[in-house]
């Protein structure tokens, strides 16, 4: 039996010291494993690589201030001629877009009506002068015939009054032949204004009214545009403030001035009519729509372009870029406008950024707060091009 237990255990102890082993090289791998599992997963911190041109600097500006308009183009000078007397169309000379000048004969009604009018009122008229011519004769002989005693002082008095009778009943009569003579003048159609032709409402052979409109004449020459404006805008603004324009089918814009501010406010909307004079331009047309920026005022501020201010959180905020990481800013915005004629839009920080801070352009899209950042050189071929 003795024997029996030392050849078991014999072959016991090795295969105890093999698993022993094994167990512990199988931990040795497995935490090997583990560690390599653990690299592979664990996140690697990123870098955003940015070009110079992707910063924009908080910079001390000359802030424009502007108001949007906006309206018709509308002619300054415009007319309509209207039919002075009822009577058929004879003629229209013009038509739309024609050119024409004051006094300019556009074309005539049918004046026969009137002419036989003023035929009419001429005979009266001569009738009443003969009529004056005998009653004065008759008044001349009665003077004498009293100076002599022939007939009495009555008599006298009646050839006064037939007299002033015949005077009176002549001025009517031609007053009555003037009249007939200006709705003779009236058939003629002229231009009250210089300018073109923009509407014709009526064609030859049809009857008009008396005041039916006929043609209307529009003067390029002066134009104007035609805004409403808020009530709690009207403080700032001032005649001579300049403006600029986007009329439909203009690609460049336009100038225009503040040339004058209605003294009454709508009724209803309580807004308040403005006028800006526009520059002159050979694509403008009477009835345009335009909209626009008046300028109301200047002020130098810390400003940013208004799209590097993001508006995604409760608070407006930017992306500034400190020690080589994006982060959050929160800030407090002022007014808006842009820095010139032509400059972009900008909007003023009132706090919680300062000048000269790099600020992340809004077309760089969403960036998360503690992004590593790495501002690239320019290249030097870039660089010798600008």
């Amino acid at each position: 039996m003795r024997v029996t237990s030392k050849r078991a255990l014999k072959w016991v102890l090795p295969t105890l010291c093999v698993l022993v082993l094994g167990f512990a090289v199988s931990r040795a791998l497995m935490a090997k494993k583990a560690e390599r599992s653990a690299l592979a997963t664990a996140p690697v911190a990123a870098l955003l690589e940015l070009a110079p041109t992707d910063l924009v600097p908080a910079r001390r500006e000359e802030l424009v201030r502007t108001l949007a308009v906006s309206g018709s183009i509308e002619a300054v000078n415009t007319a309509v001629v209207k039919a002075k007397v009822a009577a058929e169309l004879r003629e229209l000379r013009v038509r739309e877009g024609d050119t024409v000048s004051a006094g300019q004969v556009l074309g005539h009604l049918d004046p026969t009506e009137y002419e036989t009018r003023l035929r009419q009122a001429q005979e009266q008229a001569a009738s009443a002068k003969a009529q004056l011519e005998i009653a004065q004769r008759t008044l001349e002989n009665n003077r004498a015939l009293v100076d002599q005693g022939f007939i009495s002082k009555n008599a006298l008095d009646t050839s006064v009054s037939n007299a002033a009778v015949a005077r009176a009943t002549l001025l009517a009569a031609q007053a009555n032949a003037d009249l007939a003579r200006k709705a003779v003048s009236d058939a003629t159609l002229r231009a009250p204004i210089p300018g073109q032709v923009s509407q014709r409402f009526v064609q030859p052979g049809e009857r008009v009214g008396v005041d039916a409109r006929v043609l209307e004449i529009v003067d390029l020459s002066k134009l104007e545009l035609k805004a409403a404006v808020p009530p709690e805008d009207l403080a700032g603004l001032q005649v001579g403030h300049r403006a600029r324009l986007k009329v439909d089918g203009l690609s460049e814009p336009v100038e225009a001035t503040l040339a004058r501010i209605n003294p009454s406010a709508q009724a209803g909307t309580r807004a308040v009519t403005v006028y800006l004079t526009v520059a002159p331009h050979a694509g403008l047309r009477h009835g345009l729509f335009a909209t626009g920026e008046l300028e109301v005022g200047r002020s130098a501020v810390v400003a940013v372009p208004e799209s590097a201010v993001r508006l995604d959180q409760p608070q407006p905020y930017v992306l500034v870029v400190e020690s080589g990481k994006v982060l959050q800013r929160r800030v407090t915005l002022g007014e808006r406008g842009h820095n010139g004629p032509r400059g972009e839009r900008l909007v003023a920080v009132a706090s919680g950024l300062k000048e000269g801070e790099p600020v992340l352009q809004g077309s760089l899209g969403a960036v998360r707060d503690g992004t590593s950042v790495h501002v690239t050189a320019v290249a030097p071929a870039a660089a010798a091009s600008h």
